[in-house]
């Protein structure tokens, strides 16, 4: 999921081959040719790829246990795990998530602590570098330190099962890539599994969900291009006129004290007035920086750390029981993450023999392997479910440093340091220093990339002849920290088993005020009728500007004061309309009395669902297929603008005129057999890289919601000065539409044929799911043991079904709905669900990628939760019994 690391990455930022590593390469092609010609049908290679399977059947001693465990797994692997206490339970789920994932489980720890190099040598030490300074593990280890007792316990006891599968199961018995790495590095050995281990995996969450870096580092690069007002067109405000927002009134939660609050008993259909009380906030300090000298320091962090993805986000909506067949609630949810292999998320059961106050768990869903507990899903009396909450939580600061000190307010501060060390397998230990200030780490100087950015500084600031912090007042050089949420120690770890047994709203937002990192919506659902949202997370005041641009460190003036309080933050509780939509869109108007973001997703999801959950209330009542067709939904906005002007572009070439007709009888979704969906979208990158990226002055092709924002208007616009393009010879928006057209038509040609009937979108926009390590290596056969698919795959950017891909790029889906599920709250029973890939992470296991056709048809499957129902589903049987 995350691609925080990757094993083609090199200390200065660049992927290249290096001389010594061809021996090792020519050692890994023999290998995995045999592996290949093994696996395809030997009795050998059926030993060699089976033998890390895990056993699914009988019974297994675990260390630990004070009573047996029962294991069961229905034919997808889906295990439902089955305790009397709360210690076993969790460390059951150790036990079996080692057992299905443990090589996904050991290197997110090892890009989690920054110890990448250690498993594939020094090509990891710049990634290890920075990853180190931004201390994942070390405030991953210091909340471990502050959880209660009973939380820390059962952290422990997960890491118990995990060590208790490590203890009698060693190299490829784990898994297929031990084999593999054996050969790169014959001396690794799996170290035992510890709760921090865990815990710091909801750091990389975050900084995969993080959100404006990116849009800082492009507004601050194109202002020595552009002037603000130019920038301001580049990066359009929310559209709050035509998109909705979340919490359009917030409706106050019950008191945790008063639980039995009840659902409306029918539909309030009176218009709701918009935006919450309070005036906004004042205006924020501008920044004394001058930004057309410092531009490209912003862009540090995605140099060397990928960006956070196009597509990145989530849907969730719940409908309340006065809307649907049954009189309860339902709620749908798919969130967007970076396709891998395997899929990010292990779905499982988890319950306590008798429920109790001892043992209070009967909780179901979609996991994280390496974390205990469930993250999204459903107990026995609520549901809920995430997306990203898009709030602007990182920024970064321009620092005067001096030596061993920084400049505040005046005064020298000294920097705090501490030293580590970085182990390179099959090399020399490398020393590392981190510095601080008071933001947060130094990230500058850690790659050739930053290095060459700060001495830009000093040359624009020599070709200005001005100064963003004058020398003479505070002598030293320019760097770049990093204040970010992620790296204070918080709560998440703890509000995970407290939203596991929540039993209603109240409950549900006691746990909610614990989940501060990723911020994200939540939405929920009871089996009394309630609905529900609550925001929550550490969200940041600012004292001075507003996140969209890097700020001085210098000047105490700009730092954050604290973070919003919790009963401030947005909540509804039934409101009248009785559903809720969130997809990243802006969660409130501007009339909230704080600042949360500039840069929200545009908007074209939620309003898109929006208008389908009315429209399924209307046709009513609302059932669980409804819920499911809204998320397979493909229609592309722009699609629909596109099919209107395009026929009156005047084109000579007959193909060219073929395709545009196309376009006549599209209904603007974007199915995988579509050719109209093919030509769409690829004329739609045409105009974009047109419009945008082939002048003088580039503007980056990111986020189509953004660009969406733009280009709609200018459709409705032909005298949209934007139309004209000296750089190609194009003085009017027909010639310029005229010119996309016939290079999308040549572009699909040479793809596809000359038969525009049979072009598709599918296939253009397929996915293949990537091994997360060894699915890139550049090894053919390797990558055939670990990579499946392609899969032709409909949906698109900015669409709900959101399989997100690359403009100026490629077609190919990079970013997916990583699950997708739909909870009744009348019968859990009936909720369906479906998952990327498989349960297992084992290389040709039958459940390694059994769900993926699936997947990418649309369909989910029912998936029983009530110990009757999920009897008769069960397959096989395992039963840890306490080892003497």
């Amino acid at each position: 999921m995350t691609s925080t690391a990757s094993i083609t990455t090199y200390s200065d930022g660049n992927a290249r081959r290096r001389p010594g590593r061809v021996i090792v390469k020519v050692v890994l092609w023999v290998l995995a040719i045999v592996l290949v010609i093994a696996a395809a049908g030997s009795a050998f290679g059926a030993w060699t790829v089976q033998r890390s399977f895990p056993q699914l059947s009988g019974e297994a001693a675990l260390a630990g246990l004070d009573s047996p465990v029962t294991v069961q797994r229905d034919g997808r692997g889906i295990p439902t795990i089955t305790a009397d206490n709360a210690h076993d339970l969790f460390r059951a789920q150790g036990y079996v998530h080692a057992q299905d994932r443990f090589w996904e489980m050991d290197f997110r720890r090892h890009v989690t602590s920054g110890r990448m190099a250690e498993l594939f040598g020094e090509s990891q030490v710049g990634t290890d570098a920075f990853l180190r300074t931004l201390g994942w593990r070390v405030v991953a280890e210091q909340e471990v330190e502050a959880m209660d007792d009973a939380t820390r316990g059962m952290y422990e006891a997960y890491a118990e099962g995990v060590n208790a599968y490590l203890d009698e199961h060693r190299g490829a018995d784990l898994s297929l890539e031990y084999a593999v790495l054996g050969i790169m590095n014959p001396e690794y050995d799996p170290e035992p599994w510890q709760p921090a281990d865990s815990v710091a995996w909801l750091k990389a969450m975050a900084w995969d969900l993080r959100t404006n870096v990116e849009e800082e580092t492009q507004r601050a690069l194109l202002l020595s291009a552009y002037d603000s007002e130019e920038i301001d067109a580049l990066f359009p405000p929310y559209p709050f006129g035509t998109n909705p927002v979340i919490v359009p009134r917030i409706l106050p939660a019950p008191e945790p004290t008063d639980p039995e609050a009840t659902a409306p008993d029918a539909a309030d259909n009176s218009d709701d007035e918009a935006g919450g009380e309070g005036a906004g906030g004042g205006a924020p300090a501008e920044s004394v920086i001058e930004w057309e000298q410092v531009a490209s320091v912003v862009d540090a962090v995605s140099t060397l750390v990928s960006g956070a993805g196009e597509g990145i986000g989530s849907n969730s909506w719940v409908v309340s029981g006065q809307h649907t067949k049954t009189g309860m609630p339902l709620l749908a949810n798919d969130p967007h993450l970076g396709a891998a292999m395997p899929s990010v998320w292990h779905q499982m059961q988890l319950r306590c023999g008798t429920v109790s106050d001892d043992c209070p768990f009967a909780v179901a869903g979609y996991s994280f392997s390496g974390l205990p507990g469930i993250v999204i899903g459903h107990n026995e009396r609520i549901a809920w479910g995430f997306t990203n909450l898009t709030t602007d939580v990182a920024d970064l600061y321009v620092e005067r440093v001096d030596g061993d000190d920084y400049w505040r307010d005046g005064a020298r501060v000294p920097l705090e340091t501490r030293t580590d060390t970085i182990r390179v397998a099959g090399g020399e230990d490398v020393p590392l220093e981190i510095r601080s200030t008071v933001h947060g780490p130094i990230v500058s100087g850690l790659t050739a990339d930053f290095t060459g950015i700060i001495d830009a500084i000093h040359d624009l600031e020599q070709d200005s002849g001005m100064q963003a912090a004058p020398d003479e007042q505070m002598p030293g050089e320019y760097a770049i920290s990093l204040r970010w949420t992620a790296l204070d120690p918080g709560t998440t770890a703890s509000a995970i088993f407290a939203m596991n047994t929540a039993e209603n709203f109240g409950d549900f937002r006691a746990a909610a005020a614990q989940f501060d990192v990723p911020a994200q919506n939540l939405i929920y659902a009871d089996i009394d009728g309630n609905i529900g949202y609550q925001a929550p997370g550490r969200l940041p005041i600012r004292s001075g500007g507003d996140g969209t641009l890097p700020q001085p460190g210098w000047d105490s003036s700009f730092d954050w004061t604290g973070f919003i309080p919790f009963e401030d933050l947005p909540v509804s509780y039934n409101p009248p309309q009785g559903y809720i939509v969130t997809a990243n869109n802006a969660i409130v108007d501007e009339n909230y009395p704080y600042f949360l973001s500039r840069d929200w997703d545009y908007g074209y999801r939620a309003a898109r669902i929006t208008y389908l959950v009315e429209r399924a209330i209307a046709a009513g009542p609302v059932t669980v297929a409804d819920m499911q067709n809204i998320q397979n939904d493909n229609e592309m906005w722009l699609g629909k603008k596109l099919a209107t002007v395009m026929p009156g572009v005047p084109v000579s070439h007959e193909g060219v005129r073929a395709a545009i007709a196309l376009l006549g009888n599209w209904d603007a979704q974007n199915n995988a057999d579509s050719a109209a969906a093919a030509y769409a979208n690829v004329l739609w990158s045409r105009i974009a890289d047109n419009v945008f990226a082939e002048r003088e002055n580039p503007t980056p092709l990111t986020d189509h919601g953004r660009l969406f924002t733009i280009v709609g208007p200018m459709l409705d616009n032909p005298d949209d000065p934007r139309w004209v393009n000296e750089s190609l010879g194009v003085s009017s928006m027909h010639e310029m539409l005229a010119l996309s057209a016939e290079q999308a038509y040549d572009e699909l040609r040479e793809l596809q044929g000359d038969k525009v009937e049979r072009w598709n979108w599918g296939d253009l926009h397929a996915l293949t799911l990537t091994h997360a390590t060894l699915g890139t290596s550049g090894i053919a056969p390797i990558e055939w043991l670990f990579n499946r698919g392609p899969y032709a795959t409909g949906g698109g950017t900015s669409v709900v079904n959101a399989t997100g891909w690359v403009l100026g790029e490629s077609y190919a889906t990079a970013t997916v709905p990583s699950f997708r599920m739909v909870i009744d709250l009348d019968d859990f029973d009936r909720s369906t669900w479906i998952n990327l890939s498989g349960t297992s992470g084992h290389a040709f296991h039958d459940n390694y990628v059994d769900q993926a056709e699936d997947w990418a048809a649309g369909i989910q499957r029912p998936w029983a939760f009530t110990p009757d129902a999920v009897s008769p589903t069960i397959t096989n049987t395992l039963t840890l019994t306490p080892k003497k």
